[in-house]
């Protein structure tokens, strides 16, 4: 099957090198934390999870991130989203990041497909932090 991409998509990929077989008009994800102090929540994901950014303009960064999966899971009124950081061992996660000083805003739960908890931001907002328990996709064939 012929692959037609946009000039757009296509410089894309010549970006990241893959070739069309592999081509997709999805890039990549682009998460956004809305805060009532940006310049704390970024010092944090510069400083303290050690996050790698590019600078948009006027200390606007933005943060590369993990590898990411995405999950649906059925809701009765639907439109609610949520954003956890996954981790391979949560007890020892929540012990690094409580000795960096990171407040933990809920104790860590088992809800059968994984471990969750959160932390408390800078700016006031909560993040989930999560230990998956189910198959995923990054890490299979």
């Amino acid at each position: 099957m012929p692959c037609v991409l946009t000039r757009h998509h296509r410089a894309a990929q010549r970006r990241r090198g893959a070739g069309c077989d592999t081509a997709t008009v999805i890039t990549g994800v682009h998460a956004i934390i809305y805060t009532k102090d940006a310049a704390a929540d970024r010092a944090f994901f510069r400083d303290v999870l050690g996050f790698d950014s590019v600078d948009a303009g006027h200390g606007w960064l933005i943060f590369k991130l993990p590898p990411a999966e995405l999950a649906a899971h059925p809701d009765d009124t639907g439109g609610r989203h949520e954003l956890y950081l996954m981790c391979d061992d949560v007890h020892a996660t929540v012990q690094e990041l409580e000795a960096k000083g990171v407040a933990i805003s809920r104790g860590v739960t088992d809800a059968g497909f994984g471990l969750l908890t959160a932390i408390t931001l800078p700016g006031g907002g909560e993040l989930g932090l999560y230990e998956p328990r189910h198959p995923s996709p990054l890490f299979s064939g």
